[in-house]
């Protein structure tokens, strides 16, 4: 049986137009997008949008807080190590111009339970965590949300956070946020939520694990991927669709070296956090090095070409 893929062919993207972009914070731009006719897909909490920018580049950026089926509300911050995709945001995009997205999808879902929820942001990441206690301030459900920044002037939606009581720290007041004491007086059975910069991430991970929290009840979700744990030195990749054999050198990935042969892969983050290149393997074990595959998708055979790796000296992919 195919598998559905977590692509989308230019007939599943949404026109909208910039109707708004205003200053949000120091580097952040907030963008408000309403579609050119008919309804918007309602999003849930925590969801994302491809967008396609000027120049080519199709960045994923996560829905925040006031996102509906009229508009969506994007917070993009200017990376100082942007990839063009920032740079066009704040550089290129306009209000009144017409612009593609996909369909919102969820790699970073609130859980369906009635459980406690604790929420932690770090800088950007504050976009969907926002989403997250936007949805859960209308809700029976017991939850608190903790916004972290380096100083108030970085800190995006501060009206937001201040209209739903959310807690705020900032490094050069409160020095860097610890982890283990954010999550100290989280009640056994709370979910854990957390999104922001790697290093933060890391800690709020391990923390959890050291607070005896189970897998199940730790969310996270990256802008980049972890360090790779394993996957250097080549191996074979076999194209059954086309019956081409190409080999993966150390320094490149699947999708390079697909790309590389002229063979065309659908791909967009190429860093392992957006899904658009998900492949389904046929013959062969992956190294997984992607953020968003469940094991239950791993373990159906599926792979993220663009970071993933082998664990066998050849894979037979459905290309």
């Amino acid at each position: 049986m195919k598998l559905e893929a977590k692509t989308f062919e230019m007939s599943d993207l949404i026109d909208v137009r910039v109707k708004t972009m205003t200053w949000e914070a120091e580097g952040i731009l907030r963008l408000l997008l309403a579609p050119v006719s008919g309804a918007l897909p309602a999003p849930e909490p925590g969801a994302h949008v491809d967008v396609h920018l000027p120049g080519g580049a199709v960045r994923q950026y996560s829905l925040t807080a006031g996102s509906n089926a009229q508009s969506y509300v994007l917070g993009v911050l200017r990376e100082k190590a942007s990839r063009g995709g920032s740079k066009a945001v704040h550089d290129a995009l306009r209000p009144g111009q017409v612009i593609a997205i996909s369909r919102p999808r969820n790699t970073f879902a609130l859980d369906g339970t009635t459980a406690p929820a604790l929420l932690i942001s770090g800088g950007i990441g504050v976009t969907p965590i926002l989403a997250m206690a936007d949805a859960l301030s209308r809700s029976d459900r017991d939850w608190s949300m903790t916004a972290c920044a380096r100083s108030r002037d970085v800190l995006g939606f501060a009206d937001e956070l201040a209209a739903l009581g959310a807690s705020t720290r900032f490094d050069a007041e409160d020095g860097m946020p610890d982890m283990a004491a954010l999550i100290a007086d989280a009640a056994p059975d709370a979910h854990l939520y957390c999104c922001g910069p790697t290093p933060m991430l890391d800690a709020f991970e391990a923390a959890a694990q050291d607070a005896g929290f189970p897998p199940e009840q730790i969310h996270l979700e990256r802008f980049a991927p972890a360090k790779p744990k394993a996957g250097a030195g080549e191996f074979i990749v076999e194209l059954a669709r086309t019956g081409e054999t190409l080999v993966v050198p150390a320094d490149k990935s699947i999708l390079e070296t697909i790309h590389d042969a002229g063979i065309d892969a659908k791909n967009s983050c190429r860093v392992g956090v957006c899904g658009t290149c998900e492949t389904q393997i046929i013959e062969g074990e992956a190294d997984h090095q992607d953020m968003i595959l469940t094991d239950e998708e791993r373990a159906e055979g599926r792979m993220l070409i663009c970071c993933s790796r082998a664990k066998t000296g050849t894979l037979v992919l459905d290309l």
